[in-house]
């Protein structure tokens, strides 16, 4: 993310929430960089700031409080692109977008620069291997929200056909453990890290899905 100018208060936090639909990334984030703004800006007529917006306001709304709550060090504007970005790639993949936003908070807390002790980097936690098969820099947080809307998608639409009951849960244990482990143990591996990560990333997405 680049730097912003210290700009505070109700502007950084603002969109329409009672429409998504309407919401203008780029209008909204050129006025909340702006130093002056009208006061009568249309922008902002049914405004409301993101973290006090009301429940089931919609999906970018509840994505972007998530963000928020998980991860306070991000300014709002920053919140909005990344869930934006990820309500895009989710559609584009088939995925629910409360899922793809729900597996980003655990994997990295929506940190662009996150590092594992393991080397895994960035938004989606790609080990550096996998990013390079997918051709990004895994630091780049649109690209990476985009290959992890990708992968999980595959794996989703993979263990599907295959006639799985819970292909969610088989898309999270071949993200988190590898899908040479649920091949093995045909199912969610007894690994107590990857039921944890599931279980974890249910509670998430369910969060969610209340607050749209």
């Amino acid at each position: 993310m680049r730097a912003r100018k210290p700009l505070r208060a109700t502007w950084l936090a603002a969109s329409i929430v009672f429409n998504p639909a309407w919401v203008r990334i780029d209008v909204l984030r050129d006025a909340a960089l702006s130093w002056h703004i009208p006061i009568a800006a249309p922008l902002t007529r049914g405004a409301r700031m993101y973290m006090d917006a009301p429940r089931r306001s919609g999906q970018l709304s509840a994505t972007v409080r998530s963000i928020m709550r998980t991860n306070p060090r991000l300014s709002a504007i920053d919140a909005l692109e990344l869930a934006a970005r990820t309500l895009s790639a989710a559609r584009e993949h088939g995925l629910d977008p409360g899922f793809l936003a729900a597996t980003l908070l655990q994997e990295s807390a929506y940190d662009p620069n996150a590092l594992s002790w393991a080397g895994a980097a960035g938004i989606g936690q790609f080990m550096v291997g996998t990013a390079d098969g997918y051709g990004i820099d895994p630091f780049d947080p649109g690209p990476a929200i985009d290959a992890t809307a990708r992968l999980l998608g595959e794996y989703v639409a993979r263990y599907r056909l295959q006639g799985a009951p819970d292909p969610f849960a088989l898309a999270l244990a071949a993200y988190n453990a590898g899908p040479a482990a649920v091949a093995k143990y045909d199912g969610v591996p007894p690994y107590a890290e990857t039921i944890e990560y599931i279980a974890d990333i249910r509670e998430r997405w369910s969060r969610i899905v209340r607050d749209r």
